[in-house]
């Protein structure tokens, strides 16, 4: 009963969501509230949450000072070089932008942590989009998958767990993964390729103003807010293209996003803004390289670094209180907006752990696999791994299913590093999943609403795990 339950609450979740009946952080409380009566455990639901909400609670800390201190970092214009590069290369092509906007993602995720690589790449690649008036759930859908690829790198979480889950190295892990890893990541460029012609052939190929492509020093950058016409005169045409030939869920974003151009548009920021500070350029860069070292070496808890990064990015940039006040307001709004996501996530998390759904649900999983089955335990690992940890955390999947599947495996003379690897198979569609909460860090800074992002991005996402897997066995890892 409480996997049929499971698989129900879910469901119920996704499509609710999806056909846009509910908000994310009110589906995320409500419906298992309601699962969790269901089941007969509403008694206990008080202890579900504060477990699910302590769990969560240094994530949501993390997510809020990474927020604030990567906002004062576009704020005082330490990635306006990085845009104007990513400008120059782009010239205004939309496949060329959905192309940079793969490879941001990718280069950026090689620190190690999604929420990081979400609120870079959104802060530089986000004016664009807006500008070109392109499609953002083409930007979420290519930047979450890029990054579910690298997430699979040692230090990023899912590895390290694989490894602690069944006593293994981590590099023996990963190491011979790369090069299946490598062609997924060209699947995702690829992707990025037929996206950004679709979108060419929607809306032609642009031309910024003469006064932006020539003028080294305009920056499109606008850490995800400001007001402006957003459009009309900014741009013109070259070579129209007919109305395209994008899925609904494709049209529907793109006259959603369009709508909404009066209330968010294109800002693009002076370079002569009042909260520049070239003299300190070199600072933030080497705070900020410092910071992503410190993260990648585990010097300190993430939380507790970023929360040092924003205090005293703060107080050398904007020494005088009214201009620190005014730079924490000025990002409240993402702050909120993700915490409060976070927060209801820890209710769906809680309760889908407290009541024993999850693990009823993985153990039906793993008994429903035939016998015959047995000797190719590692491509079982890696289609299950795709679903699986879609649906459960990565804490859940590692932790709880792997070592099941691992001593099936084992019991068919299937090695425990070849189940190992197919395991991370599942990561570029784990990152776009309600229960992770950088994707929540995505969507708020894009604008986008959660059940767009969900409806484009899971085809695309599992299409390239399925890739990912194909090239694991063509290349003999698993």
């Amino acid at each position: 009963m409480l996997t049929i339950l499971g698989f129900a609450m879910i469901a119920t979740f996704l499509v609710l969501i999806m056909m846009k009946k509910m908000s994310p952080i009110a589906a995320l409380v409500l419906i298992p509230a309601l699962f969790c009566v269901a089941v007969g455990q509403g008694a206990k639901l008080g202890d579900y949450v504060i477990d699910g909400v302590g769990n969560l609670a240094p994530t949501a800390a993390m997510l809020m000072f990474a927020i604030v201190y990567f906002g004062v970092m576009i704020d005082v214009g330490l990635f306006d070089p990085i845009v104007r590069g990513i400008l120059r290369f782009c010239k205004a092509d939309p496949m060329r932008i959905v192309v940079g906007t793969a490879v941001l993602a990718a280069i950026v995720s090689l620190d190690g942590d999604g929420s990081t690589t979400f609120m870079i790449t959104v802060s530089a690649m986000y004016p664009l989009y807006k500008r070109l008036k392109m499609s953002l759930v083409v930007m979420t859908g290519v930047a979450a998958t890029a990054n579910g690829v690298m997430n699979t790198l040692p230090w990023g979480g899912p590895t390290a767990r694989a490894a602690t889950a069944l006593k293994l190295d981590a590099g023996d892990i990963f190491v011979p993964m790369i090069p299946a890893l490598g062609v997924g990541l060209l699947a995702v460029i690829l992707l990025a390729v037929v996206l950004g012609r679709r979108e060419r052939k929607r809306l032609g190929i642009l031309t910024l103003d003469e006064a932006i492509v020539q003028e080294p020093e305009t920056v499109l950058v606008g850490a995800g807010a400001g007001a402006g016409a957003g459009g009309g005169s900014d741009r013109t045409r070259k070579n129209p293209g007919g109305a395209g030939t994008g899925t609904d869920a494709e049209h529907a974003a793109a006259a959603a996003y369009d709508g909404d151009a009066d209330d968010e548009g294109f800002k693009g920021l002076d370079p002569n803004r009042a909260t520049l500070r070239p003299k300190l350029y070199w600072f933030n860069a080497g705070l900020t390289v410092a910071l992503l070292t410190a993260m990648i070496m585990e010097l300190m808890p993430i939380p507790v670094l970023f929360l040092l990064g924003a205090a005293l990015a703060l107080t050398v940039n904007f020494p005088h209180m009214p201009d620190q006040r005014a730079r924490v307001a000025a990002h409240a709004d993402n702050v909120l907006n993700v915490s409060g996501m976070v927060f209801a996530a820890a209710v769906f998390t809680g309760v889908l752990s407290g009541t024993g759904m999850v693990k009823h649900m993985a153990d039906w999983l793993v008994g429903a696999i035939p016998d015959g089955m047995g000797p190719h335990m590692a491509i079982v690992t890696g289609v299950l791994s795709i679903p699986l940890t879609y649906f459960m955390s990565n804490d859940g999947f590692y932790f709880g299913v792997l070592p099941v599947l691992a001593e099936a495996g084992a019991a068919h003379g299937v090695s425990p590093l070849e189940i190992a690897r197919a395991s991370l198979i599942g990561q570029p569609l784990h990152m776009s999943s309600p229960l992770v909460p950088a994707v929540y860090v995505l969507v708020g800074m894009a604008k986008v609403e959660f059940g767009d992002h969900t409806r484009f991005t899971v085809k695309w996402a599992a299409l390239t795990s399925l890739v990912v897997l194909c090239a694991g066995l063509l290349f003999g890892i698993m």
